[in-house]
């Protein structure tokens, strides 16, 4: 791959596979190719045609797959979802950046939750930025459910047509004895099913019964389907982080583009929305 690259003077080289037009291999109703467009830059894209050949065909280095995602993602439209939430109990300002690097700008007024969405921007590496005001001097329940609100509807509009996308994510993640497995599909059906058997009913001054409500909340806006277990943990702090690292993680998965699709709607049905 990287030879050919450099031996390309113009700025297309395209490959013929064998099996167009080769009636040996009874695939001469076979239609297109695979071209490898090389920029002045030496940046390579890759655009697949359908062809019947055998796995090993095409192969390149995980770099080069990746400098090809890269591709991908730079000719999609910005990722970026803003929402501004405005009630009588909170004011919430949202934006989710999902080509983000990590960067998390939170300020909830709940601590443990500003905690909580630090670790999904480190590790979904996603910017994150909420700026929340609610009447905490009641409880943390509002503020707590309209930030889930919003991330999800932000969520939702940064995942657009969601074309291109994985859409499926799985991830385990471990925090010393607690262990949690987290599997989600942006199938634009919500659904949440939790099971988390947090031992404490506060961590510091957070309710623990506020986790299931957010990811309720977020599953609800974006049209996510999302599975919450616990494997293993006694420590409430550690069962709680272990789930949003597990989320972050599998949300990164299922919002990253699959360079295969090349920007098509992972769904038999050729569409994935709340609708």
């Amino acid at each position: 791959m990287a030879t050919m690259a450099a031996a390309a003077a113009s700025s297309m080289v395209r490959v013929v596979p064998s099996c167009v037009g080769a009636s040996a291999h009874g695939r001469g109703d076979s239609k297109a190719v695979v071209a490898l467009q090389v920029s002045r830059l030496g940046d390579m894209r890759l655009a697949t045609g359908r062809c019947g050949v055998r796995r090993g065909f095409v192969k390149a280095s995980a770099g080069a797959v990746n400098g090809i995602a890269g591709d991908v993602a730079q000719e999609e439209s910005s990722r970026v979802g803003s929402v501004s939430r405005e009630t009588k109990e909170t004011s919430v300002e949202v934006s989710i950046n999902l080509d983000g690097t990590g960067i998390c700008d939170c300020d909830t007024g709940i601590p443990f939750l500003d905690h909580m969405l630090d670790q999904l921007a480190s590790h979904g590496l996603f910017d994150v930025r909420v700026k929340a005001k609610g009447d905490t001097h009641i409880d943390d329940h509002h503020t707590n459910e309209d930030v889930g609100l919003a991330m999800g509807t932000a969520l939702l509009q940064a995942l657009g047509d969601r074309k291109g996308i994985r859409r499926f994510g799985d991830f385990s993640a471990p925090l010393d004895e607690a262990l949690v497995h987290v599997v989600l599909d942006l199938s634009g059906r919500p659904y949440l099913g939790y099971n988390l058997e947090i031992p404490t009913d506060r961590v510091g001054n957070y309710d623990t019964q506020l986790v299931e409500h957010f990811f309720q909340s977020m599953a609800n806006t974006s049209g996510m389907t999302l599975h919450i277990r616990q494997l293993a943990g006694k420590n409430s702090h550690h069962i709680i982080e272990a789930t949003f690292k597990a989320f972050a993680r599998a949300l990164r998965q299922a919002t990253e583009y699959d360079v295969r699709r090349l920007g098509t709607i992972p769904s038999s049905k050729g569409v994935l929305s709340r609708a």
